[in-house]
C-alpha cells in the first residue's frame, strides 16, 4: 500500500507559521545581523526546509547589496518567497514588532525618569561604552568588506566629510557609490572580471520626522551601524531634536535589545514626539526595506554579480565605514571627558575585541561603574548636558 503523501500546507498556514517564527526571532534574537542570519539559516534551512542552502545564500547576498538592516531584509525576503506579497509584510513586521514595543516602553521609562541622579549616573557610564561598541562594529565591518586601497581612500574622505561637512553626508554616500561604479567597472574591463498630536505644528513635526527617517532608511548601506552617522547628523546636529546624551542612550538601547540597531529610531521618535513619534519613525525607517526587497531584490538576484552593482555597493560601503568612524569621533567628544569615561571606553574596546564580551554585559557593567563613580566625581560636564 502506498503511504499517503503529506498535504502541502496552505498559504494561510504558511503565513501563520512565518508570523509565529519571526515574532519569536524578534523577541529572542540577540547578537546583531550576522547572528540573526545564522539563526534563520539554521532554523529555516536545516530544521524546517523552507529554503535550500543555495536559496538562503542568494537571499543574504542580494540583501547585502541593498540599504537597510540586513536581518530584517532577509526576513522580508524569506516571507516573500514563502508566502508572496502578504508574507513579506507579515514576516517583516513580525520581526520588527517585538523590539519596537520593548524600545518604546524603555523610551517611556527614560522620559518619565529623566533628571533623576541615578539615571544620569547610568548614562554617564554607558555613553563611553557605546563608543567602544561603535568602534568594535566599525573594525568588524572593515575586516569584512574593505578590499582595496580605493575603498580606504573613499573611507578617508567620508571620515573628513562626517567631521567637517556633516550636512553633505548623504551626498557623499551617493557620490561614493557612483565613483565605485566608475572605478570597478573600469577595472573589470581591464582585468576581464567575472560577472505626540494636538495641532498643525505636531502634524508638521511628524511629517518632518517621517521624511527624515524615510531618507535615512533608504541610504543605510553597510549594515545597521551605518545608520549612526546619518541619525547623528540629522537628530543632533541639524534639527537639534536630541541632545548628544539622549542620542547615545538611544543607540545603547538599540544595541542591548534584540533585533536590529535601527530600533533606536523608535526610541528617538518617542523622545521627540511621544507615542505617535515612535510609531511614525518606526514605520518610516523600515518602509524602504520592504519596498526594496519586493521590487528591487528580484532583478538584483539576477544581476548581483554585475560590476555596476558591485562597484556601487563597494563605494557606498567604504563611505559608510568612514561615516561610522567619524560619528564615533564626534560622539566621543560628548561621551568621554574625564579619566573614568576614558577608561570605560578603552577597556570596553579591549573587552569586545580581545575577549568577545557581549554588548548587554558591557553596557550593564559600564552602568554599574557609572553609578559608583558618579557619586564620588559629580562631573559638571554631565550635569550640564
Amino acid at each position: 500500500m502506498i503511504p499517503d503523501t503529506p498535504a502541502t500546507p496552505s498559504r494561510a498556514h504558511r503565513l501563520l507559521e512565518a508570523i509565529r517564527y519571526f515574532l519569536w526571532l524578534g523577541t529572542t534574537g540577540f547578537g546583531g545581523p550576522v547572528a540573526l542570519c545564522g539563526l534563520m539559516e539554521r532554523d529555516l534551512v536545516e530544521r524546517r526546509g523552507w529554503l535550500d542552502k543555495a536559496q538562503m545564500r542568494d537571499v543574504i547576498a542580494v540583501c547585502q547589496t541593498m540599504p537597510g538592516p540586513l536581518a530584517v531584509q532577509v526576513g522580508i525576503f524569506v516571507g516573500y518567497l514563502r508566502c508572496g506579497f502578504w508574507g513579506a509584510w507579515a514576516s517583516g513586521w513580525a520581526l520588527i514588532l517585538p523590539v519596537s514595543v520593548m524600545v518604546a516602553l524603555l523610551a517611556m521609562a527614560y522620559v518619565h525618569l529623566h533628571g533623576l541622579p541615578w539615571l544620569t549616573a547610568v548614562v554617564y557610564g554607558v555613553s563611553p561604552a557605546v563608543i567602544a561598541l561603535i568602534l568594535q562594529s566599525w573594525w568588524r565591518l572593515v575586516r569584512l568588506g574593505m578590499e582595496d586601497r580605493f575603498q580606504y581612500l573613499i573611507a578617508t574622505f567620508s571620515v573628513l566629510a562626517t567631521l567637517l561637512l556633516p550636512g553633505l553626508l548623504t551626498a557623499v554616500f551617493l557620490a561614493a557609490g557612483l565613483l565605485g561604479v566608475a572605478w570597478y567597472t573600469l577595472r573589470s574591463r581591464q582585468h576581464d572580471a567575472s560577472p505626540r498630536l494636538h495641532d498643525i505644528a505636531s502634524l508638521l513635526l511628524l511629517a518632518k520626522l517621517a521624511g527624515f527617517f524615510l531618507v535615512t532608511g533608504a541610504f543605510t548601506f553597510g549594515g545597521g551601524f551605518a545608520v549612526i552617522p546619518l541619525l547623528q547628523k540629522g537628530l543632533v546636529q541639524q534639527e537639534h531634536w536630541l541632545s548628544a546624551a539622549d542620542f547615545l542612550t538611544a543607540i545603547a538601547v538599540g544595541m542591548v535589545t534584540p533585533g536590529p540597531l535601527m530600533s533606536a529610531a523608535t526610541f528617538a521618535g518617542y523622545l521627540v514626539a511621544g507615542a505617535w513619534g515612535a510609531l511614525v519613525c518606526t514605520i518610516a525607517i523600515y518602509l524602504p526595506s520592504f519596498l526594496l526587497v519586493m521590487f528591487a531584490a528580484p532583478p538584483l538576484m539576477r544581476h548581483r554579480t554585475s560590476p555596476l552593482v558591485q562597484g556601487f555597493v563597494k563605494g557606498v560601503y567604504a563611505a559608510a565605514i568612514g561615516g561610522i568612524l567619524g560619528a564615533a569621533v564626534l560622539l566621543g567628544g560628548h561621551a568621554i571627558d574625564d579619566w573614568v569615561t576614558a577608561v570605560i571606553a578603552g577597556a570596553g574596546v579591549v573587552a569586545l575585541l580581545c575577549f568577545g564580551i557581549g554588548s548587554p554585559i558591557l553596557v550593564g557593567l559600564s552602568a554599574c561603574v557609572g553609578l559608583v563613580a558618579f557619586q564620588f566625581l559629580h562631573p559638571d560636564w554631565v550635569l550640564g548636558q
